[in-house]
């Protein structure tokens, strides 16, 4: 991630640079205002998907260091801190992307009738 200065941000790709932004997030000095829990919380908050790896990533990049130089002590720092945050998030409305739909096989053969089926 290219910070207002032009200095990229250690291990932070262009997609998750995006995901920063998008949440209002910008270079070093935004991350070091929100922390790794706390921008990972808002990343999660607007919906994104992101890994655990960029938690790691984010944390790596505020001590200036590769994310897996972050130690094991810290990692389950942040995990926890990660868990408690996303704890407190709204729960999603409606059903959650990917759920199974269920459809009877009545009402699939009713569908075909209408012409709206498969073809």
């Amino acid at each position: 991630m290219s910070t207002r200065g032009g200095e990229k941000l250690m291990n932070v790709g262009p997609k998750s640079a995006a995901w920063l932004r998008q949440v209002g997030i910008h270079g070093l000095e935004g991350l070091r205002e929100h922390g790794a829990v706390g921008a990972f919380a808002k990343i999660k908050r607007a919906g994104f998907r992101p890994s655990l790896n960029l938690l790691y990533a984010l944390e790596g990049a505020l001590r200036g260091c590769h994310w897996q130089q972050v130690p094991e002590s810290r990692r389950a720092e942040l995990l926890a801190g990660a868990e408690a945050a996303i704890a407190q998030l709204p729960q999603p409305k409606g059903r959650a992307a990917g759920a199974v739909i269920e459809i009877s096989g009545e009402a699939l053969a009713e569908s075909s009738e209408d012409g709206e089926g498969d073809s």
